[in-house]
């Protein structure tokens, strides 16, 4: 074979293998291009053919109405209203500024809110709505109605807002919502919805997520962009459900009216432990916290020393003065360390050392036994119970009838008080005197108490029981508590000695020489069985008593705050009740005849009669109606 012949079969033989090879990868491409398409079009074709069909539909969600709170009587005092915004769709109008130049002569718009809604044309697609205008008026949302030709682009969307009608009656109680933040958001979508309000206090956070509500849905076809084409389906939200508590809006607001700045005012069912009434000068206006508080608005809150936002039926911490000497007493009849009929002679003071305790009253009470100390309310004969008991025995006595012991009442953030021991003062690096013992047994020194708590001291001194105070009596219309005295635990104390101490407190407001003798009720109503307190805030000196010290020469801050706790029927107790006046000076003249006016009121109002029921309420002033639900 020539040289010839030999390269043309190299050349042929080289061609031969590049074309198989190219055939292989042709071959080869072929197959993975058919397994592809099968595998696309057989094995995964209805999951494409899913996933095409939610590009062409979206799904959002739907915020639900939020469930009311309701009062005892059904009264809504948190509830919903309709509330119109007005909304701008950029690609409706060929010229926004127009647009909104002609909606501010029909709606004035301030320059902020101008730009702040030309920032959100920029920012948006232009299909998507923009708020102009939140919470129309219904004069507003018809003006613009009528303009309707005039304002390319602007339509008017319906949604719900909170309103609270009893305003700043019930706000401490009742609290407020406010747009979720960052720390709330906890997975669920509902959230995330524009409009959605959470519970930022009271009732509102304590029920929120029962108060939520679920979400609806909406279905709608959308274009590649996004655009919406039509509405598929919608499926309504399910609106959140009622709170019944069980507090008397129309009582409250009574009583809110008799109290001036400073005063805190707690009403029990001494025997189940609902709050009928929770009163507090100076309170807010939650329906503020709706379109958003102003600074301004918020300065003088914070600013104010009366301190309107916080509540002082349940945050305000006070020494509880003499209304705390039947627990002294009670606590010295269980250790034995007197006996009832066992008297103690005042002189008007005790010596200590080189320290003098005094007696309210100068001149002494003479030889006193354990009634006639309460009912006279001798400071002698508890410095002596103090000095036998120890302060211990007498902070064991306190935290039974729920003093410095967190209680179980639905508001958050409430503060538990103090009961002060040794241990609590040897954990701060201090010891603890014979004297701190002996200042503590007529209620001075360090305690801190709330009104809440005396209230529910004196529930448990007028049944015996373990009552705890209690705000809801149903959630989507079923009941979450007991209604009777016996649904609640026995305190463990003999019934005798709880009976000495109630017939001591209706002396103190029945018989003569009582301290709230001018407390007493009309006798139609029964008796009431009380205390008077009067705890100092600014130490009295001995030479201010030398020089004839007089409350009433003192500027208003230094005086003592004003104590009286109570509860009525005496013989077949149905409300108990605790008033706390600051800066009132006299337990006796301020707080005894407020905590009579809000026990007249109750058995007006609420007319309480046999097995824990109340009666046909009395005809009140007509009121504007509550918002319907939506």
């Amino acid at each position: 074979m020539s040289r010839k012949q030999r390269e043309e079969e190299r050349v042929r033989g080289i061609f031969g293998r590049r074309a198989l090879a190219l055939g292989l990868g042709q071959m080869g491409l072929l197959g993975f291009l058919a397994h592809r398409l099968h595998r696309l079009q057989v094995d995964e074709g209805e999951r494409y053919a899913t996933l095409a069909e939610e590009n062409r539909l979206s799904a959002r969600l739907l915020a639900p109405p939020r469930g009311r709170v309701l009062d005892r009587e059904g009264r809504v005092i948190a509830g919903n209203q309709l509330n119109w915004r007005a909304l701008l769709t950029a690609e409706q109008t060929t010229d926004v500024g127009a647009t909104l130049e002609t909606f501010s002569r029909i709606v004035p718009l301030t320059d902020a809110e101008r730009a702040r809604i030309e920032r959100d044309v920029r920012r948006r697609r232009r299909f998507v709505p923009v708020t102009v205008r939140d919470f129309l008026t219904w004069e507003e949302m018809a003006r613009i109605e009528l303009n309707a030709p005039d304002l390319p682009g602007i339509s008017v969307d319906v949604g719900t807002t909170r309103v609270y009608p009893e305003a700043d009656h019930l706000a401490h109680i009742v609290g407020y919502v406010a747009p979720p933040a960052e720390r709330d958001m906890d997975g669920d979508p509902l959230l995330e919805l524009p409009g959605i309000r959470v519970g930022r206090s009271g009732i509102e956070r304590h029920h929120d997520l029962a108060l939520r509500g679920r979400a609806g849905a909406v279905q709608m076809e959308v274009n590649a962009v996004g655009r919406i084409i039509r509405e598929l389906d919608r499926r309504e939200g399910v609106q959140g459900q009622d709170v019944q508590l069980s507090v008397d809006a129309a009582l409250t607001r009574t009583l809110r009216g008799k109290i001036e700045e400073g005063t805190s005012v707690v009403l029990m069912d001494a025997r189940n432990g609902e709050v009928l009434a929770m009163a507090t000068q100076p309170s807010f206006d939650p329906n503020l916290f709706n379109s958003g508080v102003s600074t301004a608005q918020w300065r003088e809150w914070t600013r104010n020393r009366a301190t309107p936002l916080i509540n002082k039926a349940t945050n305000g911490l006070y020494a509880p003065g003499s209304t705390f000497k039947m627990v002294v007493a009670l606590a010295a009849l269980e250790a034995r360390a007197v006996t009832p009929g066992e008297r103690v002679y005042c002189p008007g003071h005790m010596d200590l050392g080189e320290s003098r305790f005094h007696c309210w009253n100068r001149g002494g009470h003479g030889g006193v036994d354990m009634r006639t100390a309460l009912k006279l309310s001798c400071d002698v004969y508890f410095y002596e119970m103090a000095k036998r008991l120890g302060i211990d025995k007498i902070a064991a006595m306190g935290r039974r009838f729920g003093l410095g012991v967190p209680l179980d009442i639905e508001l958050p953030g409430i503060r538990n008080g103090l009961m002060p021991t040794r241990e609590w003062r040897q954990a701060q690096g201090r010891g603890w005197a014979l004297g701190d013992t002996v200042i503590h047994g007529i209620g001075q020194g360090f305690y801190q108490l709330t009104p809440l708590q005396l209230a529910t001291m004196t529930a448990r001194l007028a049944t015996g029981r373990a009552v705890q105070p209690h705000l809801t009596r149903s959630i989507g219309g079923r009941p979450v508590r007991g209604t009777r005295a016996e649904d609640w635990p026995s305190l463990g104390i003999p019934e005798r000695d709880l009976r000495l101490v109630r017939d001591a407190m209706w002396s103190v407001v029945n018989e003569a020489g009582g301290t709230a003798r001018v407390a007493r009720l009309p006798p139609e109503m029964g008796a009431m069985a009380g205390k008077t307190g009067t705890t100092q805030v600014r130490r009295v000196t001995r030479e201010q008593r030398e020089r004839g010290y007089r409350v009433d020469q003192v500027p208003r801050e230094w005086r003592p705050h004003a104590l009286f706790v109570a509860f009525a029927p005496h013989d077949n107790p149905v409300f108990a009740v605790s008033v706390i006046v600051e800066h009132g000076s006299s337990g006796s003249a301020a707080a005894a005849p407020l905590a009579r006016d809000v026990l007249i009121e109750a058995f007006q109002q609420l007319r309480p009669g046999p097995g824990g029921s109340f009666g046909a309420r009395v005809a009140e002033a007509p009121r504007p109606a509550g918002p319907a639900r939506p």
